[in-house]
């Protein structure tokens, strides 16, 4: 249009427009409910104003005109009373559609220059000099099409009356990506002088955070995502600035290509024993598995002899022959990618001692597949399978690297039992375990089945966490019994076995840590956490630089973090707060891994949270309370309330293993705070079981530096054992046939375990 000063025209009818129009500021007026939405919201136009020579009529005194006309006409025609209740921005709506049927005349929805001039404002009714200027003056600042009259339309944009629209198909609107892709979200809410655009996740304006993946909305307002991951998936919402009634819902789904593992990866076996190969497949949309034997379809060869069970995962051989010997490739495929890997099965006679043979079974089962279990009597590995203690390392024997005892007697002839805090497994070849009244940490050789040496550390280290993205053991050690002078260090190159180096981080007042753990979707974690004692924060840390980046702070809900743990589908932490008072529960707060914010509580669950090794699960259970809460994580990314149990006495620790009926499914065995009985929960279908003729668990205090007075122990992906102790034995269950396997006697103070699965 017309060149002029059009923005200050804005800025002076924003400024001076009556209250009693329900004037807002344009950031945070509302829109009506429904498909169109106003507010008085002020954006400079594409065109200006000029002024004809001899015109009186001021940009000023333009805006003061307007104000003045909207005034009269609340004051002669008032709104009825349902429509007053509206919000402001329909309120105005409607004032400005009065004032057109005023001023036309004739009814035929345009506004002439001789209809206009009927329009006479008399000295009382100004209050304000309008500086020369009349109704008339309408035409020749707001006639866009310049036919000398003004339609609705140029009535609306000329008392800046915003009008919105979204059409109902585009409420809400489904995109899918795949993962290491980018997307592009574009809102579809439409209308003239359309405010800038409002991106939300989980009720959090994503436009002014200097997001790292989400960094630039575009001269459309469009939101651009870079590299995709699965912590992305979930809904995000758009509106117009101010108008957040009327808004879009975009699901972000991801796709996934499958990753797999077999297992064994090779076997020898004698003819007539039963063989299995299991293939566990990841992926979104779920992957389908189809198996090949020497890259022949094997679906064509189901028998009783060959058969597949949990919806394909495991290839099953009854009764194993010759011609049995080849390669079997498992296969799994879903609509973005494929993956594959090959289990190896030999037949061979037990006199014929192949290589395959021997690698194997002497090799393979002799150091893998065994419990580690770090007791008042020093180290004890067991062979689940045979159901007997396969190793014994007693504490008087000597560590190879320095020939100091595994447990020193502190006097002569003295019996005192070993003490061990907390041990983690280092990528199956070394064990590192916490001695806290020795402040050191031993470094087991897995296998050579024995102590390769100690690392000091601070004093009373009381948990160890493995980082496997940057292959660093982090060793919390609380300084003395009362954590008065907490520390945090970090062991680098762990898996290398020797040449550590023993770091110690910034970080005071250290409470508690938490690295989220790896996958098969996920295999590099970036950032930790850390808590800080008596604080309502959690801090954000680099796990390769060890600099602290940013604080998520929980004072608003108060909440001083106690556990933590997350799922990389839809990028949620689960924090689980201290209990307010004993009598209280210990409920849980969500926060969004992409926004670092606090969501919320999540619902009313209340406890320690637990995911199962995919992510899809959350279970969450604790100690002193009757409840075990089910969740579980759509391929949306939604968090969703699967069903909620009452058990009594509470869970003191629990374990996931995979279902041997169902492919991508979980069951939980839990260990009862104060009974000897275990609980088995099929997450699928909330089926409840109970092991019973267990021993009584370990009784006494707990050891100062905290850990779960029972704990259970699963045995990797594809493992079917789990461990538990009584006060002086251990039980090994049977997970696929869901039964009491053995318990192994005459062990005490077995509440440190770690499994080391094939070598």
């Amino acid at each position: 249009m017309k060149p002029g000063g059009f923005w200050l025209h804005l800025t002076l009818l924003g400024a001076s427009l009556p209250a009693a129009l329900g004037w807002t500021d344009p950031g945070t007026s509302r829109g009506p409910d429904g498909g169109v939405g106003e507010s008085q919201a002020e954006e400079p136009r594409s065109f200006e104003v000029t002024r004809r020579e001899g015109d009186t009529c001021t940009m000023a005194g333009y805006a003061r005109l307007k104000n003045v006309l909207l005034a009269l006409q609340t004051r002669l025609k008032p709104l009825p009373e349902g429509d007053s209740r509206q919000d402001p921005a329909s309120q105005k709506r409607l004032l400005v559609e009065s004032l057109f049927r005023d001023l036309d005349a004739d009814g035929n929805g345009h506004l002439s220059s001789s209809e206009l001039a009927q329009h006479m404002l008399k000295k009382q009714d100004l209050g304000e000099d309008l500086l020369g200027c009349s109704p008339g003056d309408l035409l020749q600042f707001d006639d866009y099409n310049s036919d000398s009259s003004l339609t609705l339309r140029e009535f609306y944009m000329a008392f800046q009356v915003v009008q919105l629209s979204l059409a109902p198909e585009d409420r809400v609107s489904v995109t899918t990506v795949t993962v290491g892709l980018s997307t592009v979200l574009t809102c579809a809410v439409r209308g003239d002088l359309r405010p800038p655009i409002v991106w939300k996740r989980n009720g959090l304006t994503l436009n002014f955070l200097d997001l790292e993946d989400i960094n630039d909305f575009g001269e459309d307002d469009s939101l651009y995502i870079t590299k995709v991951t699965t912590i992305h998936m979930g809904n995000y919402t758009c509106h117009a600035s101010g108008h957040e009634q009327l808004f879009q819902t975009h699901v972000l789904q991801v796709n996934v290509p499958p990753v797999i593992r077999v297992y064994p990866e090779s076997q020898a076996q004698e003819p007539g024993v039963a063989a299995s190969l299991r293939c566990h497949a990841e992926g979104i949309p779920m992957p389908r598995i189809t198996w090949l034997k020497n890259g022949i379809d094997v679906s064509t060869q189901m028998s009783k002899q060959l058969s597949l069970l949990a919806n394909g995962s495991e290839l099953h051989i009854g009764s194993v022959r010759y011609e049995d010997t080849g390669a079997y490739t498992c296969i799994a495929k879903n609509e973005v990618g494929v993956d594959e890997d090959i289990s190896s099965l030999f037949i061979e006679d037990s006199a014929r001692k192949t290589l395959a043979n021997i690698l194997w079974r002497e090799e393979g089962l002799s150091v893998g597949n065994m419990f580690y279990v770090f007791s008042d009597d020093g180290i004890i590995v067991i062979h689940p399978v045979d159901c007997e203690i396969q190793r014994h390392l007693k504490p008087t024997e000597k560590i190879f690297m320095s020939y100091e005892e595994i447990c020193p007697q502190r006097e002569q002839n003295a019996t005192q039992p070993c003490q061990w805090a907390s041990a983690v497994n280092v990528r199956n070849r070394y064990i590192y375990v916490a001695q806290p009244s020795l402040s050191r940490v031993l470094v087991v050789d897995i296998q050579a089945q024995k102590v390769l040496q100690s690392i000091g550390v601070d004093p009373l280290p009381a948990k160890l966490s493995y980082d496997k993205s940057h292959d660093q053991v982090w060793v919390l050690s609380w300084g003395d019994v009362h954590k008065s002078q907490p520390s945090l260090q970090v062991i680098t190159e762990a898996s290398a076995g020797q040449g550590q180096h023993v770091i110690r981080t910034p970080f005071t007042g250290v409470d508690g840590f938490f690295i989220p753990p790896t996958n098969l979707i996920i295999n590099h974690i970036r950032f930790g956490f850390i808590f800080n004692k008596s604080d309502s924060a959690v801090h954000k840390v680099d796990l390769e630089t060890l600099m602290l980046l940013k604080t998520i702070g929980l004072h608003h809900h108060s909440c001083v973090p106690q556990a933590m743990a997350h799922t990389h589908l839809g990028g949620y932490f689960f924090i689980q707060c201290r209990q307010d008072s004993p009598a209280s529960a210990a409920r849980q707060l969500l926060v969004d891994s992409v926004t670092d914010s606090v969501v919320g509580p999540n619902g009313d669950v209340t406890g320690t949270p637990h995911a199962s090794p995919d992510g899809r699960f959350i279970v969450s259970a604790a100690a002193d309370s009757p409840w075990l809460h089910v969740q579980e994580i759509t391929v949306r990314g939604e968090i969703q309330t699967l069903y909620d149990l009452q058990i009594n006495p509470g869970i003191s620790d629990l374990a996931f293993q995979r279902s041997f009926t169902e492919s991508n499914q979980y069951n939980i065995y839990a260990a009862l705070h104060t009974e000897p009985d275990l609980l088995f929960l099929e997450l699928s279908t909330g089926k409840v079981g109970m092991l019973k003729n267990l021993k009584e668990p370990p009784t006494g205090p707990a050891q100062p530096w905290g850990g779960a007075r029972r704990i259970i122990r699963d045995s990797g992906l594809f493992g079917q054992y789990l461990l538990t102790p009584a006060q002086e034995s251990l039980f090994l269950i049977n997970g696929r046939q869901n039964t009491l396997r053995c318990e192994v006697s005459g062990i005490k103070g077995g509440t440190t375990v770690v499994w080391v699965g094939e070598v």
